[in-house]
């Protein structure tokens, strides 16, 4: 750390990428700070490679939240997760991912410092920053960095950072209301917003704003969806009819309960599982299924700065948010071979019985049997997310003998309180299936008091905390011919804290077949670093950056970064970069922690159905000898901009991750036994029971792609039209399956991931006076099937058009007007996925349209 810190008095900025192509006409010399660097320079100077998207263009888009404003990007490109993983451990959340690398890859910053991550951890592993929690409102804009950043920002900034800006100051007041509804599904949402500010900072010395979102969407269940309330996709490549089997004997679906009681249906087994016979009870799992939660978010912005003299200013941030979120968990419990509990003595799980004893009522036979059952009668399985969110930041900032400074003091927490209902109480069930107190046959036959035992509600309580101390500062050290050279240096002290934590009624063993995310541990960093850009000439600057972090937990990271700048022609600008980059362990990854799910896998040695899925539980924990992911970037670019009304940018990427942290693939822990000793629990049968893992460094993973953005404006006789567009090609994206295995190619595939080659949106903009209105077309390309089923070769891309529509011709008001995917276009069928379409880049819903008002007093 020692050794590290001192080379950075040699080492210095972020490459100053264009944050605009279009700024290249802008003759303003302000000077500003943009997201990439610490060191301020004219706006005219802004070279990073950022894209930015204003409060005006949100409002345009249409869009009503982050995470929908974010998702749309070109960058975003695949492998997010967001709201509709409803059946995760953070459901409700949503976060972006930029280069397909994932959430955990990309850095979300408010003013350029960090954010709590969410309470809990996303597919059991990546933490991330809940972009539900922020509000939308006070945003003035969002800068995308399209670049590797660990040498500003530290861990997390592999891929980029998508850095929300607030409003510094304002003045006067705004509220808005909007009301939208999805033609197709009726799924109906209702927003309102409050803007409101005082003080001139320059006349008065002061400015204080606050800000107020509020936003209420319906639950959306997959039987509200016409296209898949069936679950009937035998007229689809691959497509098949989804139910699932149940009410039987013996692990046998044909050995089926004498009587169907519940939304059961009579089917002959070769309709749910091509190849077989006999007849089945079987239900369709559409009505128990959530596609997309109803919500409920309250946020709350409070922005306030008082000028102590001339050159210092304090200033104070306070973000809060309330997020609730409903949906369906599944069906009833199903009683099977499967069932565990946790037993709080030996802290793991302990197998609970599914054998019906000798004379037990629902067992016709004189030995012992085992069933596999719903509970239809206890009815469906329900959750509720509560999430509040809180940051606080407080700083001063001046200037003073030629220097800029900034000190500054954050903390900021995520909590969660998970509410379960209509689970099912392990002692009850022992205790009723022991003395026949429970009719598995007819469940109608059951008195509410046996119904009522068996259900359990639970609680589970989570938390995420960060703290942090910058401190920054920024000068002019010389004056060379061609210009000044800018450096800036700077010290973080940062402290981070998981507890994810379970149910009382889990933690004594009193849920059946409970899913938990054990996590409990914390860690500091401590990080410097330094900027350097040093102007060479007067066409060409050099830059180079360096940040030395320690972390408590596993070590040292340096991450470097050196840039040119070439501007031959004022209307051409040649950009270039190379840096290295980490991803920190997250604490879910590297502490104490224990994950238990529940899934499914094609198991070759099964006893009964060899090569069919078979469920199984599935554990989860963590390594405390992992490594952190270290990376490799190089960018290479150039923008064209003739002038104001015109611009072209090109800019190529290459990135290379090593020591990626992940799981081993479970298929092929089943396929080869003998390789992942001890990762496997059968019972007496032979069938799977249990598959255990740990996180791992997997190898290598890289990509490589390409970004162009084109901007054209013409001033007409009745207005101004802009033509934008902004697309990305991804080129390559390659990583092995298995640790020490092959690399494999997932661009235009979903062999690592939903990964769609080209993904962009080009929109025509038309302003004349009062009216303003803008049409976007999105393009998302398709992809090759490679999953298990893999009769369906290709899954199809989307087009879909946007409009939207403004008028402020009354006074001090404006009415808008917005409609999402106007031809009324669904998503691709995809046969292999969760819910049957690319989730992570589509939604299920259709034509949807929006209506607002907005208030404004200057």
């Amino acid at each position: 750390m020692i050794k590290h810190t001192l080379l950075l008095a040699g080492l210095g900025a972020a490459l100053p990428f264009s944050a605009h192509a279009a700024d290249a006409g802008d003759n303003s010399l302000e000077r500003v700070t943009v997201t990439g660097s610490n060191l301020r320079a004219s706006s005219k100077a802004k070279t990073n490679p950022v894209q930015v998207v204003s409060a005006a263009d949100i409002e345009r888009s249409g869009k009503t939240s982050l995470p929908d404003v974010l998702r749309s990007l070109a960058v975003n490109s695949g492998n997010s997760f967001n709201e509709q993983y409803t059946g995760s451990f953070s459901a409700g959340t949503a976060g972006v991912s930029l280069r397909g690398l994932g959430q955990r890859n990309t850095l979300v910053l408010v003013n350029g410092k960090r954010v709590s991550n969410y309470a809990t951890a996303q597919d059991l592993q990546e933490t991330f920053v809940d972009l539900n929690s922020l509000p939308l409102k006070a945003v003035k804009r969002i800068e995308i960095l399209k670049d590797g950043a660990s040498a500003i920002y530290g861990s997390d900034a592999i891929a980029g950072v998508v850095n929300i800006i607030l409003y510094p100051s304002y003045q006067g007041l705004e509220l808005g209301a909007d009301i939208g509804r999805d033609t197709s599904t009726g799924q109906d949402e209702r927003r309102f917003n409050l803007l409101a500010g005082k003080g001139d900072p320059d006349k008065d010395g002061y400015n204080v704003w606050f800000s107020f979102d509020a936003q209420k969407r319906d639950r959306l269940d997959q039987n509200g969806v016409d296209w898949l309330k069936d679950n009937d996709f035998r007229g689809l490549p691959g497509g098949k009819l989804v139910r699932t089997p149940t009410n039987y004997y013996n692990g046998n679906p044909t050995q089926r309960f004498p009587m169907a009681t519940g939304p059961l249906q009579d089917l002959d087994y070769s309709a749910v599982n091509p190849g077989k016979s006999g007849r089945i009870w079987a239900y369709n799992p559409a009505q128990y299924t959530t596609l997309i939660p109803g919500i409920e978010r309250y946020h709350a912005a409070l922005h306030g700065s008082y000028r102590l003299n001339a050159a210092t200013e304090a200033y104070a941030e306070f973000l809060y948010g309330a997020n609730h979120s409903t949906q369906i968990f599944g069906p009833p419990l199903s009683v099977s071979g499967s069932l565990r509990a946790w037993d709080a003595a030996s802290q793991s799980l302990t197998s609970i019985s599914n054998v019906l004893p000798a004379g037990n009522p629902s067992n016709p036979n004189a030995s012992p049997t085992p069933i596999t059952a719903n509970l239809f009668d206890l009815g469906q399985r329900n959750k509720t997310d509560s999430v509040s969110f809180r940051r606080l930041l407080l700083g001063v900032k001046g200037s003073g003998d030629a220097w800029d400074w900034d000190v500054s003091g954050l903390y900021s927490d995520s909590r969660l309180r998970e509410y379960a209902y209509n689970f099912v109480n392990r002692y009850a069930y022992e205790r009723l299936l022991a003395n026949g107190g429970y009719n598995f046959i007819d469940p109608s036959r059951n008195s509410e008091a046996a119904r009522d035992s068996l259900r359990i509600s639970t609680m589970r309580p989570a938390w995420y905390r960060v703290a942090s101390l910058d401190a920054t500062a920024s000068t002019e050290l010389a004056q060379l011919p061609a210009g000044p050279v800018g450096f800036a240096a700077g010290y973080q002290l940062r402290r981070e804290m998981m507890n994810a934590g379970t149910s009382a009624e889990v933690a004594s063993g009193a849920e059946l077949r409970p899913a938990l995310d054990l996590i409990r541990g914390g860690r500091t960093i401590q990080a410097a670093y330094g900027e350097f850009n040093v102007p060479l000439h007067k066409t060409l600057s050099l830059s180079a950056a360096a940040r030395a972090d320690h972390y408590s937990d596993f070590g040292n990271a340096f991450s470097p970064k050196l840039g040119l700048r070439y501007q031959p022609l004022e209307s051409l600008t040649l950009r270039g970069s190379v840096s290295r980059g980490f991803r920190a362990p997250s604490l879910p990854e590297i502490t104490s922690s224990t994950a238990v799910s529940y899934s499914a896998a094609q198991d070759p040695y099964d006893p009964l159905t060899p090569g069919q899925n078979v469920a199984f539980t599935h554990l989860i924990t963590a390594n405390p000898n992992i490594k952190p992911e270290r990376s490799t970037n190089a960018n290479l670019g150039l923008v064209l901009a003739p002038s104001a009304d015109t611009s072209v940018s090109l800019d190529y990427y290459r990135i290379r991750q090593r020591d990626v942290i992940g799981l081993e693939d479970v298929g092929n822990i089943i396929r080869n036994p003998g390789a992942n000793p001890g990762a496997i629990v059968r019972d007496a049968q032979g069938r799977l029971q249990t598959i255990t893992q740990q996180f791992t460094n997997l190898g290598d993973r890289e990509t490589s792609g390409f970004d162009i953005e084109l901007r054209q404006g013409w001033k007409l006789p009745g207005g101004k039209l802009t033509l934008a567009a902004q697309w990305s090609r991804l080129l390559s994206f390659r990583q092995p399956l298995q640790q020490g295995g092959d690399m494999q190619e997932g661009a235009g595939s979903n062999l690592l991931g939903a990964l769609p080659r080209w993904k962009g949106q080009t929109s025509a903009n038309w302003d004349a006076g009062n009216w303003s209105s803008t049409l976007t077309w999105f393009h998302t390309d398709g992809y090759t099937q490679t999953g298990s089923d893999t009769t369906q070769q290709q899954v199809n891309g989307l087009d879909t058009l946007n409009l939207s529509a403004s008028y402020a011709g009354i006074k001090r008001t404006t009415l808008t007007a917005a409609v999402q995917n106007l031809t009324n276009r669904r998503p691709p069928w995809d046969s292999n996925a969760s819910h049957y379409y690319d989730a992570t880049q589509y939604d299920p819903g259709g034509r949807a349209f929006t209506l607002g008002v907005r208030y404004k007093l200057d």
